[in-house]
């Protein structure tokens, strides 16, 4: 019996050090997000596909794209702080998305939620295919994961599992975003 206990104790000692490690998700930090396209749900182009990215692309301006599997009031909050570390810098193009991973998009609910979240200036909409876009590699352990780029290339990469997005690991997220605004 204690050979078995001590096997159990050690299986499970392992299996949380797995779960503690940090999940890799998107693109890493020197890389250039591709493009892809998703279904706007809201602002004035709801209903469209659209291409942030390609938008972002012209001129090097600043984004911070969020990709997410489920929505959450954590998710809504860290949108919002997001949007606000822009303020006073729009003459530099920065923008704000959500992409929410799903296989159909459900425009009405994504809406919904954004109003009840205040997310004015952040649109948010679907991407229909649970993997995301293949180029950018996101895991399936990732409930959320946040790309900040400028100049056409990854600054910084978050990635969080379900439950994982704190106030704390919000706060990580927004130390980073200073790096969107440096003059290089």
């Amino acid at each position: 019996m204690t050979r078995l206990t001590l096997a159990a104790s050690a299986l499970l000692a392992s299996a949380a050090l797995a779960v503690a490690d940090p999940v890799q998700s998107g693109l890493p930090v020197g890389k250039r997000p591709g493009p892809y396209s998703f279904l706007v749900a809201t602002g004035p182009q709801r209903g469209q596909q659209t291409c942030y990215v390609c938008e972002q692309h012209e001129g090097g301006k600043p984004a911070a794209v969020v990709f997410a599997r489920s929505l959450s009031d954590p998710l809504g909050k860290l949108l919002a702080r997001l949007d606000a570390a822009g303020a006073g810098k729009s003459a530099t193009g920065y923008k704000v998305w959500m992409t929410q991973l799903a296989p159909s998009a459900d425009l009405d609910a994504l809406a919904a939620w954004s109003q009840k979240q205040g997310l004015k200036g952040v649109p948010v909409g679907a991407y229909e295919g649970v993997v995301g876009p293949p180029a950018y590699r996101l895991s399936a352990d990732a409930d959320v994961t946040v790309l900040l780029f400028v100049k056409t290339q990854v600054v910084a990469n978050f990635a969080f599992r379900r439950g994982e997005l704190t106030d704390k690991a919000i706060d990580e997220v927004l130390g980073a975003t200073p790096k969107l605004f440096e003059a290089k």
